[in-house]
C-alpha cells in the first residue's frame, strides 16, 4: 500500500536535494529530450499551511511548515503537494517554512483550491537516483480530482470510497496502483455503475498521510498510472491499424519474392524434348 520514508539522513551530503531529473525521449515528435522531476508518492512528512496569502497572478502564495523536507531543500527545487508538483520559491530553515505558488489553472485542475489555514498537506521531494524506489513514478502533474462520497471503518482499517469523472475512471483498475492526494495506494474495487473506486488504509498509513482528516464531499488529487494513457493514445492514432498494414505490406514482399524465385525456376529450367 504505502511506506513513509523514515531514513532522516538519506538525503545528507548530496549535492543536489531536490531529487533527480530523468531525461525522457519521447517518440510523439519531440525533437530534443523532455527533463521531468519524478516522485514516488512515498509521502515524506505532513506539513501545514500557515500563510495563504493573494498574488499578483490572481493565484496565491502558500507558505508551509515542515521539518523534514525543509531541511534538503534549495530555492527552485521541485516538491509534490497532496501529489501536486510545485516550485519551491523560498525557504528558511530556521523558522522551518517554505514557500509556493499556486497559478489559477492549479487551482482549477486540483483540490488545493480547497486549502484553508491550518490544513495539512502530503509533502514530498523529487527522487534521488541512489535512494530505494518503494512507490510508483509519478510526474507530479494531476490527472484529475474525485470526490470522497463514503468513509467505513473496519477494525482498525478505514475504507473510502471516491467517485471520479467516466474519463478518468477508465484507467482505473482493481489491485493496481493509483495515486491519491500524493499517496501511493492500491485500488481495491472499481464500481463502474457508480463512477467510484475504493480503497483502504491501514492503521499507519491513517497516521502518516492527510487522507483520512477529509471529509466526504471534500476532494483528492488524482494520478493514475501513465502506461494506461499512452496505450489508449498509441489505439487512438491507429497504432493497431499500422501494425496490421506492416504486416500486409511484409507477406506481399514475401509473396512477391516467392513468385520470382518461382518464375527464374521456370525460364532457367532445360527445355525438355519430347
Amino acid at each position: 500500500m504505502i511506506s513513509i520514508l523514515e531514513d532522516k539522513d538519506a538525503r545528507k551530503g548530496l549535492q543536489h536535494p531536490s531529487g533527480i531529473l530523468i531525461t525522457i525521449l519521447s517518440s510523439f515528435g519531440h525533437q530534443h529530450p523532455t527533463i521531468f522531476s519524478l516522485f514516488t508518492d512515498i509521502v515524506e512528512e505532513m506539513g501545514k499551511i500557515k500563510k495563504l496569502i493573494m498574488a499578483n497572478h490572481e493565484g496565491f502564495d502558500l507558505k508551509i511548515y515542515a521539518k523534514i523536507v525543509i531541511e534538503y531543500v534549495h530555492l527552485g527545487d521541485s516538491i509534490a503537494i497532496n501529489g501536486t508538483f510545485l516550485t519551491m520559491t523560498d525557504f528558511d530553515t530556521h523558522l522551518g517554512e517554505f514557500n509556493v505558488g499556486l497559478a489559477p489553472e492549479t487551482l482549477r485542475k486540483t483540490s488545493l483550491s480547497e486549502l484553508e489555514l491550518g490544513s495539512v498537506v502530503n509533502l514530498e521531494l523529487a527522487i534521488q537516483p541512489i535512494g530505494r524506489m518503494g512507490g510508483h513514478f509519478m510526474q507530479g502533474d494531476v490527472d484529475g480530482t474525485g470526490e470522497i462520497v463514503a468513509k467505513e471503518v473496519e477494525k482498525d482499517s478505514l475504507w473510502i470510497k471516491v467517485k471520479v469523472d467516466k474519463s478518468l475512471l477508465k484507467f482505473v483498475v482493481p489491485k493496481r496502483f493509483i495515486a491519491v492526494d500524493g499517496t501511493s495506494l492500491t485500488v481495491m474495487d472499481v464500481i463502474e455503475e457508480e463512477l467510484c473506486f475504493n480503497f483502504m488504509l491501514v492503521a499507519y498509513t491513517q497516521q502518516k498521510v492527510v487522507i483520512p482528516l477529509k471529509e466526504v464531499g471534500q476532494k483528492v488529487n488524482l494520478v493514475v498510472d501513465i502506461l494506461g494513457k499512452y496505450v489508449e493514445r498509441l489505439l487512438n492514432n491507429g497504432f493497431v491499424d499500422s501494425i496490421k498494414g506492416s504486416r500486409h505490406t511484409e507477406n506481399d514482399k514475401v509473396c512477391s519474392q516467392n513468385e520470382f524465385k518461382v518464375g527464374a525456376t521456370r525460364a532457367l529450367a532445360p527445355t525438355q524434348i519430347l
